[in-house]
């Protein structure tokens, strides 16, 4: 597949799909029941290829996509892709007051915006061409909809191949500037089998997602699998605690995803145990380590499984795990084409069970790119890459992630994980949230020190929690403090921030 996986595999899905089973749906909206069926993509997805020759888009043309989760959404991607130019989704909450240099360093053909988010002041900025995304019926009117549905469905296509841009989306960012990655038609379909086959996902599944759709992850696991396969998107327009099982139940979801902060929520919420769910096979969790006494915590309350998956957005999907198979503890099997290996600090292979940096580059030669200041594509690495994280295979060939590699603590010239400690604190009761971090030290150079948020009501002392980490952890990984907070700073994405930590620790110990 990788040889052709450009904009005509993806037209070929979307054919074989809508030739198969015309009727059935594609994308049924959660929060409002819209029905998109596989037909209708089909023709909506031409209409948009005739509208974009119209305007002169052509391969490697950016089409910026500001919107929040919705079919329509959904339907311009697809549409832009299958045309063969680059869509280009932006996350509007999390990066609002990055816009101002986000678009003119795309530069852009088009923009299209989601009524209502308040952009008008920063579209004067841009000279492309600025409009409204509008419903995908429209028929009247002056948004992007309204035009593609005036056109006839075509053959018209950009000359785009395997290795011109397909995606450009951002990483979150408020401080400092997001970076903008580049995927290859061939980066990014290419990864939509094996992660269909690594979660089991086949065409009668039906996926509830409730990520937003301009993060790498749902895009590759919940949009293009689904759509290889010719299975059903429940999407859900953000996480709800309230509506998570009801939209689970009410449309019969068979696979549910979430990460680590919707399943700590889950567990805190008033719910004893999840409603019946007939249909769901299990949940998935990504986009952060998931602590495995949580992980416990939450099958057994719920009795739902959890799959923890493991990707990033330079790639998409790294490894998978299907819920009936799911190993606690390990983010499942590396999808084979990715080549993935475990190297230590000269570069060399680690053996099983040796942890190591983890390295990949499954597509021969493959370029990994990101955008430049000036809006130019830039090579930060070719063939293969280091994706930050630190971790080893086991015997049986599983993954299993230890932490990130700027997030070690080095203490003595010893290195710590602080994923470790923090399973360690969790395992208390009383505890419902804990960071672990590096603070500078005179003698160590760092030393340990860890936070943690209690469960409302509870009373315990820091002396109780150091006690019982040190009846876990040998003494040099033992924190020499822990902190009470009410809360811990989290990224946009809702990881734990422990730069904002140490920061926060230094604020607090340096004299006035």
């Amino acid at each position: 597949m990788q040889g052709e996986a450009g904009p005509s595999l993806l037209r070929h899905w979307i054919a074989c799909a809508a030739t198969r089973d015309p009727d059935k749906a594609f994308i049924v909206s959660a929060d409002d029941g819209r029905v998109l069926t596989y037909d209708q993509l089909r023709a909506l997805t031409g209409r948009i290829a005739t509208h974009l020759r119209d305007q002169g888009v052509g391969a490697n043309d950016r089409v910026a996509l500001l919107s929040n989760n919705s079919i329509e959404h959904l339907v311009t991607y697809f549409g832009v892709l299958a045309y063969g130019a680059t869509i280009c989704t932006v996350h509007v909450e999390m990066n609002r007051n990055q816009l101002d240099s986000i678009l003119p360093m795309l530069m852009p053909r088009m923009v299209l915006c989601e009524d209502g988010l308040g952009l008008d002041d920063i579209f004067k900025a841009v000279s492309a061409t600025c409009r409204p995304l509008g419903a995908w019926d429209d028929r009247r009117g002056d948004s992007f909809f309204a035009a593609v549905n005036a056109c006839e469905p075509g053959d018209a296509y950009a000359d785009a191949g395997a290795d011109d841009a397909a995606v450009v989306l951002f990483t979150s960012g408020t401080s400092a500037r997001p970076k903008g990655v580049v995927l290859s038609f061939r980066e990014l379909l290419s990864n939509a089998e094996p992660t269909a086959d690594g979660f089991n996902l086949t065409a009668h599944d039906r996926i509830y997602d409730f990520r937003s759709f301009n993060w790498c992850s749902a895009q590759t696991l919940s949009a293009v699998p689904p759509l290889c396969r010719g299975a059903t998107l429940i999407l859900g327009r953000k996480f709800s605690r309230s509506r998570f099982f009801d939209h689970i139940r009410q449309y019969g979801a068979t696979i549910a995803t979430g990460n680590p902060t919707t399943i700590g929520i889950l567990l805190n919420g008033d719910a004893a145990a999840a409603p019946e769910l007939p249909t769901l096979r299990f949940m998935t969790s990504s986009s952060a380590p998931l602590l495995v006494d949580e992980w416990r915590r939450f099958e057994e309350r719920f009795g739902i499984r959890v799959s923890q998956g493991y990707g990033c957005s330079e790639v998409g999907w790294i490894a998978a795990q299907p819920g009936e198979q799911r190993r606690i503890g390990t983010v499942g099997r590396p999808h084979d084409y990715h080549r993935l290996s475990i190297v230590g600090a000269e570069g060399q292979m680690m053996p099983r069970g040796e942890p190591g940096a983890v390295e990949l580059g499954g597509l021969s030669g493959n370029a990994y790119r990101t955008l430049a200041d000036d809006g130019s594509i830039r090579i930060d690495c070719q063939g293969r890459m280091k994706t930050g994280d630190l971790g080893f295979l086991d015997g049986d060939g599983y993954l299993h992630l230890t932490g990130r590699a700027k997030d070690l603590i080095i203490r003595g010239g010893v290195n710590i994980s602080p994923l470790e400690i923090d399973g360690v604190l969790m395992r208390r009761s009383e505890v419902i949230e804990a960071c672990t971090i590096g603070v500078p030290d005179q003698t160590y150079g760092e030393e340990v020190v860890a936070y943690v948020v209690l469960r409302p009501g509870v009373t315990i002392g820091a002396d109780d929690i150091l006690r019982h980490c040190a009846a876990a952890l040998p003494a040099f990984k033992t924190p020499k403090q822990i902190v009470m907070s009410d809360e811990l700073p989290k990224t946009e994405r809702g990881k734990l921030d422990r730069k904002a930590l140490v920061e926060r620790w230094i604020r607090g110990t340096t004299p006035a």
